[in-house]
Order: structure tokens, then sequence, then C-alpha cells
């Protein structure tokens, strides 16, 4: 049996992940783990011996090697004390995938996948929002932006996919209020039996 249980929380970029996963921290319990902070985290953190090569992938668009990302959740899970998270804008690719089932089975189990739908316009409009609002990232701009939702057309969406067949993917419309989305998002936790 798994020590950790897992949600994955996908969608494009700006889909509404991380304002979710807050709500779904205060309202549920669960320790948010998101990928992208994890790994800008160890980019900033003196003698990272990863920290260059996190760097030059956030910058090009393109992902992480994933042993970088599973070593970082679990080493995450373990440091929190606590059974129940969510992964936040991971797996990504099927490289991913394969990566996670092998470094976390037996570790963590998958109980479902939070899948926020959202349109490309909405989310680039909110990117770009975040960016002007002066989010710190550095991949908040149109360039880094058209990659990115390139790549989570191109490489995510097969997760997903991936996941629905195994019946795990609970599929959120994004572009309501964060209130209403959360409404919708609670329906789920509701059935969630942890």
């Amino acid at each position: 049996m798994a020590k950790y249980n897992v949600v994955f929380v996908l969608g494009g970029p700006g889909a509404g992940k991380g304002t979710q996963c807050e709500k779904i921290v205060k309202h549920f319990g669960f320790v948010h783990l998101s990928a992208g902070d994890l790994l800008r985290e160890e980019r900033q953190r003196p003698g990272s011996q990863y920290g260059e090569e996190i760097e030059t992938h956030i910058r090009n668009g393109t992902i992480v090697p994933v042993q970088i990302t599973c070593s970082l959740l679990r080493r995450a899970m373990e440091e929190s004390g606590k059974n129940n998270f969510l992964i936040d804008g991971f797996p990504r690719n099927k490289d991913n995938l394969d990566g996670w089932n092998k470094a976390m089975t037996g570790v963590a189990g998958v109980r479902l996948v939070l899948f926020f739908n959202c349109s490309e316009e909405v989310c680039i409009s909110r990117c770009l929002s975040r960016g002007e609002a002066g989010s710190g990232r550095s991949d908040d701009n149109i360039q880094s932006l058209t990659k990115r939702i390139q790549t989570y057309h191109n490489s995510t969406m097969p997760i997903i996919d991936h996941y629905r067949g195994l019946n795990l993917v609970r599929e959120i419309h994004g572009e309501k209020s964060p209130d209403e989305v959360f409404e919708d998002v609670k329906q789920v936790f509701a059935e969630l039996k942890l």
C-alpha cells in the first residue's frame, strides 16, 4: 500500500491550477506541491547541483528531466510529514509519467487527476496579466507561453488521455470565476475517499 495519496492537477498554463490548489489546501487540508515552484526554488538554492540545468529548461520552455523533478517531489513529501498531496503541473509528458511510475510506485498512489480545461486565449491572457502584475516568473511572456502551450498540447494532453483511460480524470471547466470553479472542485473531493 502506497504511503502517500496523490491528486495530479493538470491543465494549460494559466488554467487556474495554483489558484484552485490554494483553495483545496485551505478546505481539505492537502499539501500543495507545485512541480514548477519546487524547480524554481531549487534553481535559486545556493549550491544546488541542478540549478543551472533547471534554469536552462525553464528559460527554453522545455521539460526538466524527470529524475530531478521526482527527487524534489519525494523530498518535499517526506519533509512535510503529511499523507495527502496535490501535485500541480506534473506529469507533463510520457517521460515524466514513466519516471514517476519507476520512482514512486509503492511510495505514492495516484487517486485522481484534476484536469482544468481552459481555452488557449484565456490561458494566455491570464499569464500575461500575471506577468505584468510582477509574478516574478521568467516564463510569463508571449515567447515562453507559445512554447509552453505547444508543449502542453503535444506532451501533457496524452497524459490526461492516459489517465482518462484509467477512469481517474475529473474534468473541470476553468473559465468561470475562481469561486465558481471551486464549487465544482468541492463536488469532486466529496467523492474522493481517503
